[in-house]
């Protein structure tokens, strides 16, 4: 028989190709190669079972971790929010195959639920995160495992607030095996801790925190004296970002301070001082109602900046109360007495010298004497007048009658009873004039007093502002700069 006419017989031709094409279909091909590995592999799994043929042989898992992203810092809860690129390999010996018998295929992807895959959790676990989730694992042929997968985890975190908005936060992050002890399940790294601590390849560097570096530790622990687990952390060291802080929060505050201080310059005897420094106060109040959402709080503690704003806020009433006490003094009300001699001695004239204005001691010495002279002169003018039309003593006349003539006019004066009436009224004003220019002396000692106590308070209340200021500034300087 001719080969044409029985194709089946034909050597190169299998029987069912000649078929086939003899019925004009085309080909099946044969079964594709991952859909073999896969069959083979999977057929005969148990993924229940820790995946060793010896049950002595430790399973070692190797994982890595790579921050993606900071979403957010709860400090009131104590809750840090990252997501970061997990990885984790391990050996898997019933996944091994030989290349060469599924065409050179060293490599599959198959579904996570359908092989035994290690019980890594992070003890820090506060919530389920919106993670993705990733359904494949890379399997190669000498039975290795990669898991890949993202995912946003919500871990406890011990917040520390007190150096914000310099401050820098560590949290921790333990991947350990919640069932397996260390002799059936043991961690280690994937990539040297160098590389792990300074990599920010992936990080997105545009939020409020910055990434400063992730440190890498291994450790066993037991729970009362049972057997050892492997368990391996990850510190996560972030550090805040201050200018927002410090443009909506410090600035404003310092420039209320600056006009509080301004304010001295004011003259201590209007009453402008006293409402100037009231709409200070007022609106440094609002400003920290503004500005308490934006402050941290925790039960634990309060950070610096709160204190801050508590301090400033004290400072701006006590430097009401100082500006009412020296209104007080300068307003002084008729019928006070004068300023005591220990005031002029300690004021006056210690203080003048100590704050150095000397100058506002001249003055005041050259108006009291100025105004002693003009009353001086007053006194002996109308002294002079009286005794030259009249005296206030008949003896008096009687006496000066008899050492000079008085005129013939001057008896008939004397005899008048109007005349005595306009005397008397002429010494009542004289008097009243006395006692006001008597007053007017008080109130400008009290004055000065004012004066030189409010230069003296100011004085103190700058250097405690410079103080506290320059001590903040140093502390924010050193925590920024750690």
């Amino acid at each position: 028989i001719h080969p044409s006419i029985h194709p089946s017989i034909h050597p190169s031709i299998p029987s069912s190709a000649a078929g086939t094409r003899r019925g004009g279909q085309t080909p099946e091909p044969a079964e594709p190669a991952l859909h073999r590995l896969s069959h083979y592999l999977l057929s005969h799994y148990q993924k229940g079972t820790r995946p060793v043929r010896d049950w002595r042989t430790t399973t070692t898992v190797a994982i890595d971790l790579m921050v993606y992203a900071i979403l957010s810092v709860d400090e009131k809860n104590q809750v840090l929010t990252t997501y970061i690129w997990y990885r984790q390999h391990w050996t898997d010996e019933f996944l091994r195959w030989d290349p060469a018998h599924f065409d050179n295929l060293t490599q599959i992807s198959l579904p996570a639920e359908s092989i035994w895959v290690p019980d890594i959790l992070i003890n820090e676990f506060v919530d389920v995160g919106r993670s993705p989730r990733v359904p494949y694992v890379y399997v190669d042929h000498h039975g290795e495992v990669q898991n890949l997968k993202p995912i946003q985890v919500m871990t406890a975190c011990s917040l520390d607030i007190y150096n914000f908005p310099f401050d820098v936060q560590n949290c921790s992050l333990t991947f350990t095996s919640w069932l397996h002890h260390i002799h059936d399940i043991n961690l280690s790294l994937w990539r040297q801790p160098e590389l792990v601590k300074f990599d920010r390849s992936v990080f997105m560097n545009e939020g409020e925190w910055e990434l400063l570096y992730v440190l890498s530790s291994f450790q066993e622990f037991s729970v009362k004296s049972s057997d050892s687990y492997a368990e391996m952390k990850f510190y996560v060291v972030i550090r805040r970002r201050p200018l927002f802080y410090t443009v909506s929060l410090l600035l404003p505050s310092i420039f209320l301070m600056v006009m509080d201080i301004v304010g001295f310059y004011l003259p201590p005897n209007s009453g402008e001082r006293v409402s100037f420094k009231i709409t200070l106060l007022l609106g440094y109040s609002v400003f920290l109602i503004i500005v308490s959402d934006t402050l941290p709080a925790t039960a634990v503690g309060t950070p610096l900046i709160g204190i801050y704003f508590v301090v400033c806020m004290a400072l701006l009433v006590i430097s009401l109360t100082e500006t009412i006490l020296i209104v007080c003094l300068v307003h002084k009300q008729d019928l006070q007495p004068h300023v005591p001699a220990w005031v002029k001695c300690l004021l006056l004239e210690r203080a003048t010298v100590l704050l150095c204005i000397r100058d506002r001691k001249k003055f005041s010495q050259s108006r009291t004497q100025s105004s002693d002279i003009s009353g001086q002169v007053e006194n002996n003018d109308s002294t002079a007048k009286l005794n030259h039309y009249g005296c206030e003593d008949p003896r008096e006349c009687e006496a000066a009658g008899g050492a000079r003539p008085v005129p013939a006019f001057a008896s008939q004066v004397d005899g008048s009873p109007l005349t005595h009436g306009i005397l008397r009224e002429v010494t009542a004003i004289r008097r009243f004039l006395e006692k006001r220019e008597e007053f007017r002396d008080a109130a400008h000692e009290w004055l000065q007093v004012g004066y030189v106590l409010d230069v003296l308070l100011f004085r103190a209340y700058l250097v405690a502002v410079l103080a506290y200021s320059i001590t903040l500034g140093t502390l924010w300087s050193v925590w920024r700069d750690a």
